[in-house]
């Protein structure tokens, strides 16, 4: 706890160098939500059977979403959206032409894990040195986060022997989107007080544990992991 005191004490929420970063930063969480909302309403039309408990992730998205522009508001930033946009474009096409192509497992990874899983690793990084208003809200959302990086687990796990080959696909594809989404950030992403080491080490630890949960092995999971690591 004093530890917590003393990082958020070094930091000056005011500043013009903090709120020109956090203008980036605070775009990336609203559009991710926003990229999220609407993935899960393309899912529920994939996945009929689920479609109640889909639509239902994407209100808890909306409301996420809602929760960190009030965030910016509080520090008096505009978000960069344009920015975000084009920080999120790689996946965003990826997951846009797979669902064209009805592939949902290759549309759950993007969604349910690696988006998830980013999602959880920059708020558990971002947490303990965020302003008082942002922690709150940001303690609310990676309780729900968790909940819908399950359901792409219990799903996955469920079809993993018929997922497996496009699963392993669509990870080659995108994990080194993640990679180099983290590099654009890196800098913005320090001036808020997160180091790029911490957060590439928690997204590794959340998506590998999701991968374990679904049932690769951990010769599978170092091999998977690889792809990313390469571009770092």
């Amino acid at each position: 706890m004093q530890q917590l005191v003393e990082q958020t004490q070094e930091i000056d929420f005011q500043s013009e160098k903090y709120k020109d970063a956090y203008s980036r930063i605070n775009a990336i969480v609203i559009e991710g939500e926003e990229e999220a909302y609407h993935n899960y309403i393309r899912l529920a039309e994939l996945l009929p059977n689920s479609k109640d408990e889909l639509i239902k992730l994407s209100k808890m998205e909306n409301k996420h979403k809602k929760g960190f522009e009030a965030c910016g508001r509080n520090l008096s930033v505009t978000p960069d959206i344009q920015f975000a946009k084009k920080f999120f474009s790689g996946l965003h096409e990826n997951f846009q032409k797979a669902a064209a192509e009805g592939k949902v497992v290759t549309c759950l990874l993007i969604q349910s894990l690696i988006i998830e899983c980013f999602a959880i690793a920059a708020y558990n990084i971002y947490i303990p040195v965020a302003d008082d208003f942002a922690r709150k809200i940001t303690e609310g959302v990676v309780k729900d986060e968790y909940s819908h990086l399950n359901f792409g687990e219990v799903w996955l796990e469920a079809n993993f022997e018929d997922s497996k080959a496009e699963l392993e696909a669509a990870n080659r594809q995108n994990l080194p989107i993640v990679w180099q989404m983290l590099n654009k950030v890196a800098d913005d992403a320090k001036i808020l007080g997160m180091e790029k080491d911490a957060l590439v080490e928690d997204f590794m630890i959340q998506y590998g544990e999701a991968l374990s949960n679904i049932g690769f092995t951990t010769r599978d999971i170092m091999r998977l992991s690889a792809y990313g690591l390469a571009t770092v």
